[in-house]
């Protein structure tokens, strides 16, 4: 063990540990602005829930994520796709979804399951196929249509680019991965195209239920995206939320108005209910400012530069796109919920790795970077290999 010890990556884990640092602060000063008293302690709980993703972390880390993937990939898939199953039959509904199974919620365990999974079947020799292409994709469909039946699109979306990069990196018929891009990118547009004709100034209710009878959302969603694609017309309405996050991030200046002392937060102008969990950036950015923001983005890349590292320098496919998986929906997470709340895409229910507040989230994410140890400690290309490819 000590052998392998020598290529543990202290820089992920030090960033690791810096973050949750920096949330547990984060999720403090938007706790004590609550009334509620049993907000003023979810930073007790944010440390303990730490305590226990550092257990699974180290367990993960020094555990041979080959012999891991071995015998457990398969069973944790199916195992995914019985929690999400059963989540949509006797969940526990919340703000109109079925996302919480008793005391966790299966979709942020089951992106691990899918990413194992796929590291394991194409992590080996090639599978170039058209039948291997079909299967990849089906492997990926099948649980985030569940996860879409909760509803829960965030969920969808930062799973749907980490996994489709392991297969494009996995060389599983690219000519294929390459035109589902496209057609995803156009049905992308067409969508945010039928919502804009739909919402914008002057068309009569008539034509608007006519056109938003073909687009594939639910009428918050339409909500969302209209908010997104006109910004100040609702203000006071559905684009309240978005208004206030911006406000909250741009007063926080360059160095912002000190921990606990946010403004936007404490007045209630940033709405309670995402205040320490979707927004809680909006929180941070207020309170640290323009510093503490690139302070933050730079832990982030501590986090994952290595990671991809990781993934360069791994002696073999599974490890690879293990490593690229995890690193890739981190990012993921990271990128669309800072870019919802400046105002760069439509607002989806995503938290923040590390700085929202999440028990199930955190000890997923933390699993995730233990399995990136365990390629960079378990497995690293020799010393000769490494020379070649630099």
């Amino acid at each position: 063990m000590p052998g392998r010890f020598r290529y543990f990556n202290w820089t992920m884990f030090v960033a690791m540990i810096a973050l949750i640092a920096t949330g547990t602060m984060a999720i403090w000063s938007s706790g004590n602005a609550r009334a509620e008293s049993v907000f003023h302690d979810m930073w007790i709980a944010n440390l303990v829930t730490a305590i226990f993703g550092l257990a699974a972390y180290f367990a993960l880390a020094f555990a041979d994520y080959r012999k891991l993937l071995s015998w457990a990939a398969v069973p944790s898939y199916a195992a995914a796709l019985v929690m999400l199953t059963v989540v949509l039959l006797v969940g526990s509904k919340v703000y109109g979804g079925r996302r919480w199974l008793w005391f966790f919620q299966p979709s942020e365990i089951s992106k691990l399951c899918i990413i194992c999974l796929l590291a394991k079947l194409f992590g080996g020799e090639p599978r170039r196929t058209f039948g291997w292409f079909v299967a990849g994709c089906a492997l990926i469909a099948l649980p985030v249509g569940l996860i879409l039946l909760e509803p829960d699109l965030g969920t969808a979306l930062t799973l749907i680019p980490a996994t489709l990069l392991m297969l494009f990196v996995a060389r599983v018929w690219r000519r294929g991965l390459l035109t589902l891009l496209a057609i995803g990118s156009i049905a992308v547009f067409a969508v945010l195209g039928a919502v804009y004709e739909a919402e914008k100034p002057g068309v009569t209710a008539q034509r608007s239920e006519t056109i938003l009878k073909w687009v594939p959302l639910k009428a918050h969603q339409v909500r969302r995206v209209r908010v997104f694609l006109f910004p100040e017309e609702d203000i006071t309405g559905a684009g309240y939320n978005l208004r206030q996050a911006k406000i909250s991030i741009g007063s926080g200046g360059f160095s912002g108005k000190g921990i606990g002392k946010g403004e936007s937060n404490h007045l209630k102008y940033l709405p309670q209910a995402i205040s320490m969990n979707d927004f809680i950036f909006c929180v941070y950015a207020e309170e640290t400012g323009f510093i503490g923001t690139l302070l933050l983005l730079a832990m982030f890349g501590a986090l994952l530069i290595p990671g991809a590292w990781t993934a360069v320098v791994a002696a073999d496919g599974c490890g690879r796109l293990l490593a690229i998986g995890v690193s890739t929906l981190v990012f993921a997470h990271v990128w669309i919920n800072i870019a919802m709340s400046i105002g760069l895409v439509p607002i989806t229910g995503l938290p923040l790795p590390f700085i929202s507040s999440g028990r199930t989230f955190l000890v997923t994410v933390m699993s995730g970077l233990g399995l990136i140890q365990s390629v960079s400690m378990h497995g690293r290309e020799n010393k000769n290999e490494l020379v070649r490819m630099a």
